[in-house]
């Protein structure tokens, strides 16, 4: 009797360490070094900007941010086939990581201070500009004073109108659309007159074989763009592993081949990489 009330005691301690054994197991990478020691990471990007984040219609995904992102991802623990994309609209982002639908999103996420009331940056990573696409016959617009009057396209959620609205054209008849190849679109049927977002999504749109030839950047550096990783309000533990990561990208020298691979064909000029943690207004 006491020898089957001692092994039922033993079993309950042992209990424990064999689920805990388990469950390292499950992650697959040889003693549960992931992130938080889950088997997938939900990464949130953008599914519509060529060269940035793009999810093709065989069901890829590629750009400089789905790049970075994977870089990252490895870097916590996961291979790419254990990424859970999810689309990662301007409008939607904080709200995907307030939720917790995402663990961290690569997005051509401008770093601010209205922002960063909701959410926490990584980065910056990237160093963009403002510019205006416009159709390569249209020689109307050559300076951002000629954006007056002119129906000026972004999409809802994003900066780049506001700036031009309040600070350079205020005479700009705005319109909002759900996602930049909706403003593509009305650029090339002349429902819009300009684009205008970053210039290395526009420089992205601009390359694209389709488009060859009917679009033209405005070359105006309207505003300075601090692309960052975007993680949940408070997860500094997160937020210092991402920034790891993107220092060893950058000293490893996998930045400026990703940059080469995606805005290359485009000839955009990049700056150089900016310091990790230190955003520069």
């Amino acid at each position: 009797m006491k020898l089957r009330k001692a092994t039922a005691a033993t079993a309950a301690l042992l209990l424990p360490l064999t689920a805990a054994v388990a469950g390292c197991g499950a992650n697959g990478d040889g003693g549960g070094q992931t992130e938080g020691g889950k088997d997938t990471i939900t990464v949130g990007i953008k599914y519509d900007q060529p060269g940035i984040g793009l999810k093709t219609p065989d069901g890829e995904y590629t750009g400089f941010d789905v790049d970075v992102a994977t870089y990252i991802a490895k870097q916590l623990g996961y291979e790419p086939d254990r990424i859970v994309w999810k689309e990662a609209k301007s409008a939607d982002r904080e709200t995907l990581l307030q939720r917790g639908d995402v663990d961290f999103i690569a997005a051509s996420y401008s770093i601010n201070d209205e922002r960063r009331k909701k959410v926490d940056f990584a980065g910056p990573y990237l160093l963009a500009h403002q510019d205006v696409l416009v159709r390569a016959d249209d020689d109307s617009i050559t300076e951002p004073s000629d954006l007056n009057d002119k129906k000026l396209c972004s999409v809802t959620g994003s900066t780049s109108a506001q700036n031009i609205k309040t600070k350079i054209a205020p005479q700009a008849q705005l319109q909002e659309y759900g996602g930049y190849s909706e403003c593509l679109t009305g650029l090339e049927n002349k429902a819009v007159d300009a684009l205008t977002t970053d210039d290395s999504i526009l420089a992205g749109y601009a390359a694209q074989d389709q488009f060859e030839g009917k679009f033209k950047l405005g070359g105006f550096k309207l505003s300075d763009e601090n692309y960052g990783i975007g993680v949940p309000k408070g997860d500094d533990e997160l937020k210092n592993k991402i920034n790891s990561a993107l220092e060893k990208m950058v000293a490893d020298g996998t930045w400026e081949a990703y940059v080469k691979k995606n805005f290359g064909p485009a000839a955009y000029r990049n700056e150089p990489p900016p310091k990790i943690g230190v955003v520069v207004s």
